[in-house]
């Protein structure tokens, strides 16, 4: 019997951190820098990972053409998920502090974007939105990681 020889290829991988610092509630449009870092990375088709590193903040893929869409989002969060509700119990850092961690377990903590042309491939209208839930400024950190073919 002969042995079977197998072929690895190594696929390049770019990872960057980013810093944010957001105003209190709301959406914080970051497609821009997260389309730099892909352009940065020489990857010409694979994809790019953004991820938050918090569990008081997220991501949305979102209309970026009206902000009234934005506001809506956030309109509809802040009667889905009220603040001072008596039965949370965990309110150590204030009324909006179990409210924002809730909001964060129904949306997202990663967004995954194909690339293609080294560019990504976002519809028209799409923007990839830091989605912060706490009533205070917040420096918040993301990690872009982008691989495939170069």
């Amino acid at each position: 019997m002969g042995s079977k020889r197998y072929s690895c290829r190594v696929m390049p991988v770019f990872t960057k951190e980013l810093e944010f610092e957001t105003h209190g509630k709301g959406t914080y449009e970051i497609s821009h820098e997260v389309e730099k870092l892909v352009s940065l990375s020489a990857i010409r088709s694979g994809t790019v990972t953004v991820f938050v590193k918090h569990t008081s903040a997220s991501l949305v893929l979102m209309e970026n053409a009206d902000p009234s869409a934005r506001h809506d989002l956030q309109a509809f969060f802040d009667r889905l998920v009220p603040e001072d509700t008596h039965y949370f119990t965990h309110t150590y850092e204030g009324a909006d502090d179990m409210p924002s961690h809730i909001r964060v377990a129904l949306t997202r903590s990663s967004e995954v974007i194909p690339i293609n042309e080294y560019r990504m491939m976002l519809g028209t209208w799409q923007g990839i939105f830091l989605f912060e839930h706490r009533s205070a400024p917040h420096s918040r950190r993301i990690v872009v990681t982008v691989m495939g073919d170069s």
